[in-house]
This record gives structure tokens, sequence and C-alpha cells, in this order.
């Protein structure tokens, strides 16, 4: 996305923020303040920490609800709701009938509540998308480039490779969830590997706890997209790996003549998190070349945001007819996340029996 509105080709819409916490305050505002959109309000019932929220970005508004804040709110607006999954279809009803709206992954709690919200929106003429911001990566977008540039010739591998410590507590609403790690976590695999290759075939995958974490459930994933014969794309998250010497958060694509690897620096040492980075090894006749860093800027967090938010800016601008993450396209990555979880429970072959 460009950084200022000058490189823009339209005017931003101005924004409301359901939500006040700490995404918000991490990833949302910072990304808009670097991409110039405009903030117009906050809404949160806690008033307090949302006025302190909005004084350190400049926000001129703050609400205490929607029903609050909607005779003060600008006709063109754009609802940015950042709340936890349980609570959207709560929200949405409140929202005015047509209104643009960026409702923060994952799309509900289950496959069930996330074909109510596509519906909902339907009904209520929402211009809504789901904020699957990964794919907005800059070290995501320069893969893409790479790849839409023949640099990689017929992509056949995509593997995501997440071995961390993930400090769950920071998510208070997640003590109690009964899904947690693909749900909240590898979706945004999930979403990419989609951007990549579309809907798969069929998936695979085993989600398990971890003793270190009794009270919480699964943490620990593995997800197989089919696809064809020549294509394995596998996700692998561990988020209690607590070695810092072997920890892992990358994506790695190969093609028939050449290869990628996405350093996803934000799960490394989360919060504070470490630099994206992104490198490229090309196939020749002589052997393969060395892996040579490919120029990028800015990480994931918070920059992606200024994507998935522009994505739908645009859209709305009547800038562009593309809206990659909207509601009828992410209920697809719902329904893999929803296949994932139906096979951890369902699949996988007891050793077959033999005669000794």
């Amino acid at each position: 996305m460009p950084s200022n509105g000058a490189e823009r080709a339209y005017l931003p819409a101005p924004i409301v923020s359901v939500g006040a916490g700490g995404i918000v305050h991490d990833s949302h505002l910072p990304a808009y303040r670097k991409a110039g959109f405009p903030v117009f309000a906050l809404i949160d019932p806690e008033r307090a920490k949302a006025a302190a929220l909005a004084a350190e970005f400049a926000v001129p508004h703050v609400f205490g609800s929607i029903a609050e804040a909607r005779p003060h709110l600008p006709s063109s607006c754009i609802f940015d709701v950042a709340v936890p999954a349980g609570a959207i279809l709560k929200v949405l009803p409140q929202l005015p009938d047509g209104a643009a709206v960026l409702i923060q992954k994952p799309m509900g709690e289950t496959l069930a509540e996330a074909v109510a919200i596509e519906r909902l929106c339907r009904e209520k003429g929402l211009t809504a998308a789901v904020n699957f911001q990964l794919r907005w990566a800059p070290v995501m977008r320069a893969a893409r480039q790479y790849a839409e540039a023949g640099l990689l010739g017929e992509v056949h591998e995509m593997e995501v490779h997440v071995c961390v410590f993930m400090p769950w507590d920071l998510w208070s609403f997640l003590a109690t969830c009964p899904r947690l790690e693909i749900l909240y976590h590898s979706i945004h695999y999930v979403d990419l590997c989609r951007a990549w290759f579309g809907n798969p075939r069929r998936v695979l995958a085993k989600t398990v706890r971890n003793p270190l974490t009794p009270a919480l459930a699964a943490t620990r994933s593995t997800i197989v997209l089919e696809y064809d014969e020549w294509k394995r794309v596998s996700i692998s998250a561990n988020h209690a790996h607590t070695y810092n010497g072997t920890q892992r958060s990358q994506v790695i694509w190969e093609g028939t003549e050449g290869a990628l690897e996405a350093i996803m620096g934000v799960n490394l040492d989360y919060p504070a998190g470490k630099p994206d980075r992104l490198r490229y090894a090309r196939r020749n006749k002589a052997g393969n070349s060395d892996w040579q860093i490919v120029p990028t800027e800015g990480n994931w967090f918070p920059d992606a945001f200024m994507g998935s938010m522009g994505s739908l800016q645009a859209f709305v601008a009547g800038a562009t007819k593309e809206l990659p993450t909207r509601v009828s396209d992410a209920l697809h990555t719902m329904r893999t996340v929803e296949a994932a979880y139906i096979s951890s429970e369902l699949d996988g072959q007891p050793l077959p029996e033999v005669e000794l």
C-alpha cells in the first residue's frame, strides 16, 4: 500500500474503530498513521482506556457504544471491527445498513458463525472484508511479485514452519476458548496458502495440547493442504517452544526455477518481534545459486494492516474492483479451518494388523 496520501489516487475514508484493545494499539493505529488513513473515532465500553489510546494517536472522538457514536459519525466512514470473534455477530447488527466494514479475524469462532456473518453482511448490504492481513506483509507481497515474474517457475512446494513461544496469556479471552492455535493463529497461514493456490481439495490435520499449559486448548498443529500430485503444502506450528536457539518462523516456497524463504520476525520474541526477511535462490544449470537477500521495507506487524485496510479503502473509493478478503472469500478460509478441526478429530489410521 502507499505510505502516504499524496501517492494515492483517492481520498481515504475516515475510520471508526470498534474496539480499543491491544491489537488496535500495536498494529491498527500505527499502520493507519503510517499509511495516512484518518481515524475519526474509537468506540469501546472502557472509555478511559479508549480515551488514553485516542490521546496517544490523536484520534479526535471517543464513544462508549455504537449507539452513542452513530449520530456523530460521517456517512462515508469505514468501521474497523476489532473485537473477539465471538462478539462479531453482536456488533454487525448495530452498524448502519450499507456500511463498509473491516472485520477482525477469525470470521467467528466456528464455521456456523462464519456463515451467519456472511449472510448478515449480505442482508445489511455491508461492503465487508476480513482482516486476514498476512498476505499484505511486505515480505509476502515481494514473494508474490517474484512468483508472478516467473522467477520461481512452477511453484510446487510451500511450507510454513513456526516453532516459537507465544504468550497466550496476553489475550485473556483465549483462556476459555475451545479452539485456539488453528483458529487464532495458523488461520493466517491457511489464508496465505489459499491466496497462493486457492481452495485445497482435502485437508489433513492434527492439533494437540501442551502439558506445560494444561488449561489451554491445543497450541500445536500440523496441517497438510492437498492440491494435486505435484504440490506439497504444509503448516507446522508449535507455540510452546521456549528454546531460543532452535526457534523458527518461516515460509519456504520451492519452484522448478527458484526458491524463496520469508522470515516472519513478529513470532520471534513476541510481542517485541524481530525484523522480517526475504531470501531468494535461483536454480540453474551450473547448480543452485547462493541465497540472496531480497530488499523489503517494513514488517508483518504493523505494515500488513495497511494492506488489509487499504484494500477496502481502494474498493470503497472505486479505485479497484478487487476485494481479496471479502467475506464471501474469507468464508473459504473458515471452511478450510473447519476441515482441519474435523480431520484432527476423525482422520488418522491405526496400524494394520499382521500375523506373526
